[in-house]
């Protein structure tokens, strides 16, 4: 049946070169430890092609997933074993006349060795040796760690491969093709000859690999060769791999990456099924019909037609078991938007009457082809054959694919076009050339969301902040007031929290649960913030619910009620927060330690005070102090988002003007920090233990701040080098990292980790070292510039929302520093160097200015 529907398609040559793979001999067995055996003979043909599949590639890194430990064992693997040096290795295969080569792909390792039949067992000695009795010289690891990172930054420099590296980010969120197989470059480096020892002994195994050999041999030499050089390798136990299914994309998705190239490249991808499909036939004759060379669809409309590409491809990328149709372009950047929309419209108008029988035959003739070629050769023909075990696990895979192709039509290739091309899941990137200038207006990029604030001074010192931003129907308004423990009385602490909670509640003309009935009503969100340097108020509506917003912020800033048995319920919950700090070993420590590193300075006992200080404090003093924060010049608002300017603006001056002059100043206490350095202890009963080392930090004015934030940066984290001695390899804690408590001028930042009573000593001694290393300036050029990327990262993430815009500029202008501070961040960072660094740590890290503090039991 199958021939007869070739013929009477007249695939002619093309069938009768294929047909014959039908009934291609294979001979499968298994040694007693587990390893699979393909063997292929090709008589008279005097050479021979020896292939170990082992079934583990970048999907199956577990720990390592991101580092390219697979590639990196790879690369290991011929560069020494038990009985030979590495230099060896290749001379014993050169002096064979054989060809020795490896590779890394997602599911799969493959190395492999093509050499003149008479000298087969050569292979079969050297592969066997090879890949079960490696020994990665250390001199070897680091020689190959650095040909890895070349070729790593070869990658990064190459357009294409960022381009596809971005689509494969976007188009998986679980599954583990989203990584590369290469890995990220700051994993990578972590690397140690440890790691990949580890990860050898674990996927190495004869139970886990698949022998092939194709070409000119004695299939009963051959068996005997195979149990000489692999018979005597034990089977071992192998460590599952989670691998998560990818969840069915339900919406598409886009992203847009600009960098210094002269054309645009486009990515479109659409989540297919994988290799075993039914369907994976019929796309694969899709992707040539549309893409597949110069004769292709979106070739000669797109390039040759309309002139909106240089270049076009598509191809149906299935690798197992879910897999991508990818359409490439290549145009002018003022053509992308275009060509995008152009080949969206031929995928959505594709039917069975623009699909003629002869486009249809043309494709299946050269997926046919492919399959032919792929096998002219001995190497091929081992390839095909461990893709058809390893990947498929099914020999007669091709024999069904075939099958499949021949049956397609052009109604089914609309049908799977409709099923699975569809417009909503649909994931768009591109790598475009850098033009700020003439960034589009779709785009998500950071820059659409830096608008500048528009800064307006007020007669009474206060300040309004404007920044327009269309892209959502939304509109933040934020109202900070400079405050804190600094303006408090040092025994009623806690009372700018307090009175920023009340702010909230009842005003001159509505309750506290009509307040909050108004704001969520309309869908809106009204709260509270305080904190060492600030309190203040904000509020969140869509532009329609300005107005009431306006009102009610109006109300809670100028005619707050401050009623008694409101501030009485507040107090207690103020006081039960304390206290359920108390019951958080982690909190607690922090407690205590904040007591002992500032000693009488302001800061000792946080926003929130003490037990003490806020069961003592009276309506009275709350008004009194609220009356003499909220004074002409100490007051910015920042509104972000949907507005129209000039009510919005008469509006908030109206609001802002009926606030009395006044000065702040005199009620500034300015303190130094007091604590004592030294060792200290407590006993709790818990089953933990936390250490804290403290030292002093410079303050958010300091000139030392950006070096704060690097250093803070350095020791935190899950790829820091403190989490990855103390967490991983040595397992001495479950978390470690740091944390600041930053003032304007001062500040404490402090290391802290959780550990066992019998283990807390050898924590202390680890980051007692830590500190050591980065005052001896140990410090990486990687682990600097991954500090450096993680930090712009976040303030970029931190500026997306209306909300975090308005909260940044207005605590700007609060603390005397310009709106838009942010736009230097980058450039603050970036001029931060190890020798900064250094000077930071021999400034600041100095043990005689150190608090440890252990809590826990002890």
């Amino acid at each position: 049946l199958l021939m007869d529907k070739a013929q009477n398609r007249s695939f002619g040559d093309c069938w009768s070169l294929a047909a014959p793979l039908l009934n291609e001999k294979i001979t499968r067995y298994a040694l007693p430890n587990g390893l699979t055996v393909l063997l292929k003979t090709d008589r008279g043909v005097g050479v021979a092609s020896v292939q170990v599949w082992v079934k583990t590639g970048s999907i199956h890194e577990g720990e390592w997933l991101g580092t390219g430990i697979s590639h990196f064992v790879e690369h290991m693997l011929f560069k020494g074993t038990e009985k030979r040096e590495g230099r060896d290795i290749s001379r014993i295969v050169q002096a064979a006349g054989g060809y020795i080569n490896a590779y890394t792909t997602f599911d799969r390792t493959v190395y492999y060795i093509d050499i003149p039949s008479e000298n087969i067992e050569t292979a079969f000695d050297v592969l066997g040796d090879s890949v079960f009795s490696s020994t990665f010289p250390e001199e070897e690891v680091e020689k190959e760690r650095e040909v890895i990172l070349r070729e790593i930054d070869m990658g990064e420099d190459d357009p294409d491969h960022k381009l596809s590296r971005l689509l494969f980010e976007t188009s998986f969120r679980k599954h583990h093709y989203r990584y590369p197989i290469i890995g990220y470059k700051d994993l990578f480096s972590r690397l140690s000859r440890h790691d990949l020892m580890r990860y050898y002994a674990s996927r190495y195994a004869p139970n886990n690999v698949v022998l092939v050999a194709s070409g000119d041999f004695d299939l009963a030499n051959a068996r005997e060769m195979i149990e000489k050089h692999f018979g005597g390798f034990k089977r071992q136990l192998l460590p599952s791999v989670y691998l998560p299914e990818e969840s069915k994309q339900l919406a598409a998705r886009e992203c847009r990456l600009y960098d210094d190239v002269q054309v645009a490249r486009i990515g479109l991808g659409f989540q297919t099924p994988g290799l075993t499909h039914p369907d994976t036939p019929a796309l694969d004759a899709l992707a040539i019909i549309l893409g597949g060379g110069n004769s292709s669809l979106f070739h000669l409309k797109l390039r040759e037609e309309l002139r909106l590409t240089h270049m076009v491809d598509a191809t149906n990328w299935t690798p197992g078991s879910v897999g991508v149709f990818y359409v490439s372009l290549l145009c002018d950047p003022d053509k992308r938007d275009a060509a995008i929309r152009e080949t969206k419209r031929l995928i959505e108008e594709l039917s069975d009457q623009n699909l003629s029988k002869d486009v249809v035959e043309k494709a299946v003739r050269q997926l046919l082809a492919a399959e032919v070629n792929a096998r002219k050769t001995v190497s091929g023909q081992a390839a095909r054959l461990g893709v058809s075990e390893v990947v498929v696990g099914e020999l007669g895979y091709a024999k069904n694919y075939l099958k499949l192709v021949s049956e397609v039509t052009s109604e089914e290739i609309v049908r799977v076009a409709k099923k699975w091309l569809r417009p909503e899941v649909l994931t768009s990137v591109s790598l475009e050339p850098k033009d700020l200038d003439k960034v589009s207006d779709e785009t998500d990029s950071i820059q659409a969301h830096r608008v500048d604030f528009e800064e307006r001074k007020l007669e009474n010192g206060n300040t309004l902040l404007l920044r327009s931003n269309d892209k959502l129907p939304n509109v933040h308004i934020r109202v900070v007031l400079e405050a804190g423990s600094l303006f408090e009385d040092p025994r009623k602490q806690g009372l700018t929290a307090l009175t920023a909670n009340l702010l909230t509640k009842e005003t001159a003309k509505r309750s506290s649960a009509e307040v909050a009935d108004a704001v969520e009503s309309v869908g809106g969100s009204f709260y509270e913030f305080s904190g060492n340097n600030s309190m203040g108020l904000a509020v969140d509506v869509m532009p329609s619910d300005i107005d009431l917003a306006l009102d009610v912020l109006s109300e809670a800033l100028l005619h707050p009620a401050f009623k008694a048995d409101t501030f009485e319920k507040e107090k207690d919950a103020q006081i039960a927060g304390i206290k359920e700090q108390m019951d958080d070993i982690v909190a607690l420590g922090r407690k205590r330690l904040r007591e002992r590193f500032f000693g009488n300075h302001p800061f000792h006992l946080g926003a929130s005070g003490s037990l003490e200080t806020v069961k003592s404090i009276d309506v009275e003093e709350v008004r009194t102090f609220y009356r003499s924060m909220l004074v002409g010049g100490n007051v910015t608002v920042a509104v972000s988002g949907q507005f129209e300017y000039t009510s919005i603006t008469a509006k908030l001056e109206a609001i802002l003007n009926q606030i009395p002059n006044g000065d702040v100043s005199a009620l500034f206490d300015k303190h130094a920090v007091s604590g004592v350095p030294g060792s200290f202890r407590e006993s709790m009963d818990r089953q933990q233990v936390i250490v804290y080392h403290a030292f002093p930090c410079p303050g958010l004015k300091t000139k030392d701040f950006y070096a704060s934030e690097v250093m803070d940066e350095l020791f935190s984290g899950m790829s820091s080098n403190l989490f990855e001695r103390v967490r991983e390899e040595l397992s001495l804690a479950y978390f470690v990292r740091s944390s600041r408590i930053i003032g304007l001028d001062t500040g404490m930042l402090y290391l802290y980790a959780g550990t066992s009573p019998e283990r807390y000593h050898e924590v202390i001694a680890e980051l007692e070292q830590e500190i050591d290393r980065v005052r001896a300036g140990e410090i990486g050029d990687d682990e600097l510039r991954r500090c450096a990327t993680r930090l712009k990262a976040a303030r970029r993430m931190s500026m997306q929302t209306n909300s975090s815009c308005a909260s940044q500029a207005a605590m700007n202008v609060a603390f005397g520093l310009p709106a838009d501070d942010w736009r230097r961040y980058d450039e603050r960072i970036d001029s931060v160097g190890i020798t900064e660094l250094k000077r930071f740590a021999e400034t600041y890290f100095d043990a005689s200015k150190r608090i440890e503090f252990v809590i826990g039991a002890i």
